[in-house]
């Protein structure tokens, strides 16, 4: 009995081992399974996310165009705001409540750019005038131009005139609709001059409301970081809308000293409007440069006039890109030229003539916004400006060695 009762023990121990080196191999086999499981549901998380992520880009895209009638003239009065600030500031230190100098600071906003506006129109009638002696003048240009054609190419001047009359067509049938889709209704243009002196008054009167509106908005977020982040974004939009009209003055002084020395007419008026232009960043004074050229061709004895127009206004956008903005603006607002160009691309699609005018000052507060939040900041990285190592010879290897990367680089220098 003694023996039997050992093998029996001995059999219930061997048993007992294989049973748990048995479930230990199971486990192993359901943990294995588990974390593949996991992994996958983990990867389709991930697709998930990023359509979702997608979708909702689309959403908001969809969205902005859609209120654009409501956006552009918002972000118009909220930079009209912020330009307009330190005047209400400077009215309020005089114990002006803060209605009466909020009001007059849009006043005098008003005043300033509805004067602008006066010269530009009254240059346009003045100028109109004289519209019989310009057009037999580019009649006359036109004509030497077809019979330059003619011997030169051997076309039929009959052809040229045909297809010059076709093309002047089709732009003056479309001009209503280009007219229209660069500035808006006639509606949209006189509700927006009514809605942004309201917008204006309304964001300086209640800017402390907005504030606290922020900090509600962002409770969760330090009080502290909202604020600073607020303080750049004003300080960032400001020094660029600054820098902007003082650039502007300069180049409008430069212009007309140029059409003043080569005897141009109306100076003054090509010239400050070719610096307006410059509101179309990178493209705006070589616009401005087609008018007075053609300009110099109707009045001038010479073709070399016009030629001369586009030299200078030439020389003037080099001093502006490599000089002027660079050092009144460039230290104030760091975007680099990529991603200003993509920004311009992106707000002419969505609001047209005026997302090319607004596209820069938001990109500059996005960047603000992604540099503050820390899982964008490579977003708020790749919008600045490179640093000099990123454009020297060996940079590759300076990055690699910042980052402490030990493999080379796949690309050779």
């Amino acid at each position: 009995m003694r023996k039997k009762a050992g093998v029996g023990l001995a059999t219930n121990a061997r048993f007992l081992y294989t049973l748990e080196w048995a479930w230990y191999f199971i486990g192993m086999d359901y943990q294995d399974i588990f974390s593949k499981i996991m992994i996958k549901f983990s990867d389709s998380l991930r697709s998930l996310n990023l359509a979702a992520s997608l979708l909702s880009l689309v959403l908001i895209i969809a969205l902005l165009y859609v209120l654009q009638g409501v956006l552009i003239p918002l972000l118009f009065s909220i930079l009209l705001a912020i330009s307009l600030f330190p005047i209400t500031r400077f009215f309020e230190k005089f114990k002006l409540n803060r209605v009466t100098a909020s009001l007059f600071s849009v006043l005098i906003a008003i005043v300033l750019i509805g004067s602008l506006v006066w010269f530009i129109v009254h240059q346009v009638i003045v100028i109109g005038a004289n519209g019989n002696d310009l057009q037999i003048r580019f009649m006359h240009i036109l004509e030497t131009i077809q019979k330059w054609v003619t011997m030169r190419f051997g076309i039929e001047e009959g052809e040229i005139t045909k297809q010059i009359t076709g093309f002047s067509n089709r732009v003056i049938s479309n001009a209503g609709v280009i007219i229209s889709t660069a500035f808006g209704s006639v509606g949209g243009i006189l509700a927006g001059v009514v809605v942004v002196p309201l917008f204006t008054f309304f964001l300086l009167y209640y800017r402390d409301f907005f504030r606290e509106f922020f900090f509600h908005a962002f409770a969760s977020t330090s009080k502290e970081l909202v604020s600073e982040v607020l303080n750049k974004i004003y300080y960032v939009v400001q020094s660029y809308l600054v820098g902007l009209v003082t650039v502007m003055g300069i180049v409008a002084i430069l212009n007309t000293v140029g059409l003043l020395v080569l005897g141009i007419p109306y100076a003054w008026f090509f010239g400050i409007l070719a610096s307006l232009l410059m509101l179309l960043p990178y493209i705006g004074i070589a616009i401005g440069s087609v008018l007075p050229a053609l300009f110099a061709l109707a009045t001038k004895d010479s073709a070399w006039y016009a030629v001369g127009v586009v030299a200078w206004f030439q020389v003037v956008q080099f001093l502006e890109g490599n000089f002027l903005t660079p050092n009144i603006v460039g230290g104030k607002v760091s975007i680099n030229p990529l991603m200003a160009l993509i920004g311009l691309l992106l707000g002419g699609m969505l609001f047209g003539l005026a997302g090319l005018i607004l596209a820069i000052p938001i990109t500059a507060v996005l960047k603000v916004v992604f540099d503050a939040v820390p899982s964008m900041k490579a977003y708020g990285f790749l919008i600045g400006e490179p640093e000099k190592y990123h454009l020297k010879r060996f940079s590759a290897k300076i990055i690699m060695k910042r980052w402490k990367i030990n493999q080379a680089p796949t690309n050779p220098e």
